[in-house]
Parts: C-alpha cells; sequence; structure tokens
C-alpha cells in the first residue's frame, strides 16, 4: 500500500501564517481552477473525498494540510499534502484574484519543508500564461517539480506524448520537472506519480 494512502485531514488555513510550523516534509499542489487538482489528490490518496472538489470553480480559498502518519514513530508525521488554492479562474473579482495570489506566493515563499510542487494543467488546454508566471517564479528555487497532465484520458496515446513533450519544453526553466500525462478516472500515470511524491516525502520509506 502507498504511504500516500494513509493521509488524513489535519487542518485548513486562510493564510500561510495560521499553519502550523514547518516540521517534516511537504509536498503541496497547486494547479489553475478546473485543472483536475482536487481529484488528483484523491486518486493519489486513493479515498473519494479527501480533497474538496467544488462544482464551481475557483470557490475552495482554503489552504488545505493532508497528513500522513508515521508507522514507527506514531505520534508523528510522515509528511503532509498540502492542497493550495486553484488560481485563475476569470469569473472572480479581482481583488479576490489578488488574495489567492498573496496566499500562493506566501506558502511558496515561507514553508521551508516544501520537498516538492507538483503543478496541475489540463492536457487540453496546456500551459497558461498564469502557469508560466508560477514557473518562472519556481525556477530559481530549485525545488522540484511534478506537472501532472491532467485527463488525459481525454485524448489518444500519441497526442498525449507530444502535449507531454510540449509541456516539458515550454517548463525548461525549471530544471528537475517531471510531465506525466496523467487521468483519475483511468488511473494514467498513477504509478509514476505516485512513485515521485512518495520520495519526495520519505525517500527510504517502504510502503
Amino acid at each position: 500500500m502507498s504511504i500516500l494512502h494513509r493521509a488524513t485531514f489535519v487542518t485548513s488555513a486562510a493564510k500561510p501564517e495560521q499553519l502550523p510550523a514547518p516540521t517534516t516534509a511537504e509536498v503541496c499542489f497547486v494547479g489553475r481552477s478546473n485543472s483536475g487538482k482536487s481529484s488528483a489528490i484523491n486518486v493519489l490518496a486513493n479515498q473519494r473525498r479527501l480533497a474538496y472538489s467544488s462544482k464551481t470553480p475557483g470557490r475552495t480559498r482554503l489552504i488545505n494540510m493532508f497528513g500522513i502518519p508515521d508507522n514507527i514513530a506514531t505520534e508523528e508525521w510522515l509528511g503532509f499534502l498540502v492542497d493550495l488554492p486553484g488560481y485563475g479562474y476569470a469569473a472572480v473579482d479581482k481583488n479576490t484574484r489578488e488574495e489567492w495570489a498573496d496566499v500562493l506566493g506566501g506558502y511558496l515563499h515561507s514553508r521551508s519543508s516544501l520537498a516538492g510542487i507538483v503543478l496541475t494543467i489540463d492536457i487540453r488546454r496546456g500551459i497558461t500564461t498564469l502557469d508560466k508566471r508560477l514557473a518562472n517564479w519556481i525556477a530559481p528555487t530549485g525545488i522540484p517539480v511534478l506537472a501532472l497532465l491532467t485527463k488525459a484520458d481525454k485524448l489518444p496515446y500519441g497526442q498525449r506524448l507530444k502535449a507531454s513533450a510540449a509541456v516539458q519544453k515550454e517548463l525548461a526553466s525549471i530544471g528537475a520537472l517531471t510531465a506525466v500525462p496523467f487521468s483519475a478516472t483511468r488511473r494514467i500515470g498513477l504509478e509514476q506519480a505516485t512513485n515521485l511524491i512518495e520520495n519526495w516525502i520519505s525517500p527510504k520509506a517502504v510502503p
């Protein structure tokens, strides 16, 4: 069983400073609203409703932390999955979008325990301007990134490979980047994504 399957809700916060102090490895999930971020978290954790998936994109505005219990030190956390608010949804007002940008930037700038970033991208839409801006900020930090190309089941195999190569090229400024076609419904790319995230959280862990 994957260590990600142990994930359980820990806390929500409106601002990064309201989160518990950083302790162990955190892997954050970030992406454009309606990119399939919540569905990806749920299938990686093998749980139906761990991450909140709103029918109205852009509604979820909180940072949500999910802890992975340490089976050896039972009162400690092995690591955390962190669900950041979706960005770029046009229907919300400008002030709200700016607040979200502050939340995203505050977390990505300040979390010393951040071990990896999962960037969810709708494979049919490709890289957006906001995705590029985020990537350009991430690049100098050296934090590894998994570009999870969601909804891959909507494209034939050959087009998935082309889309993955295009993302790898467009986000080349991120040195440690892995692009993986992914489908929550068909479980495409699930094993590869799971292995990478597990290694970020605990390289020596044996599920």
